[in-house]
């Protein structure tokens, strides 16, 4: 079955003020393996990673709990995207710590596909309304999208 995917704009971002969260949710008819690969292989993250659309210019992973990654775009060569690795369970969750914030990342098989729901999860409730005025936000939003082409793109190609 080639991979395909669809991002449902009503259910695909919510707040959750309660936990101090953003949700992200997408759907892929495309095998769970295949979005963890994605998320964990450099050469395949430096292809959707960056909001913009760009390839990554640095995109280096130490994939382990406690090894680190550094992420780099070329519109941001100044600002690196750097975090730790908590939790790596393949194919199904992928948990990190970036700008004091805890990122997870969910792969369930849904419907003979896979549903990815991505959460930043703040310390507070002032640190997730600075993420929002910063545009977290609508740059994870866009990364997920970039996902969502990518997979498809993969699902095409081979």
């Amino acid at each position: 079955m080639p991979a395909t995917a669809t991002a449902p704009a009503a259910t695909g971002f919510d707040i959750d003020r309660a936990n101090h969260a953003l949700r992200f949710v997408r759907a892929f008819s495309a095998p769970r393996e295949m979005v963890f690969e994605a998320w964990t292989t450099p050469e395949q993250l430096a292809c959707w990673w960056d909001a913009g659309g760009k390839p990554l210019s640095v995109c280096e992973m130490d994939l382990r709990p406690g090894g680190a990654f550094r992420f780099v775009a070329p519109n941001h060569a100044h600002m690196a995207f750097t975090g730790t690795y908590l939790t790596i369970d393949p194919p199904e969750r992928l948990e990190f710590e970036a700008m004091d914030a805890i990122g997870r990342v969910l792969l369930d098989e849904v419907d003979g596909g896979t549903r990815m729901t991505v959460e930043i999860v703040c310390t507070s409730a002032d640190h997730l309304e600075h993420y929002i005025k910063l545009g977290v936000a609508n740059g994870t939003s866009q990364t997920c999208d970039n996902l969502v082409a990518f997979i498809a793109g993969k699902g095409r190609n081979g």
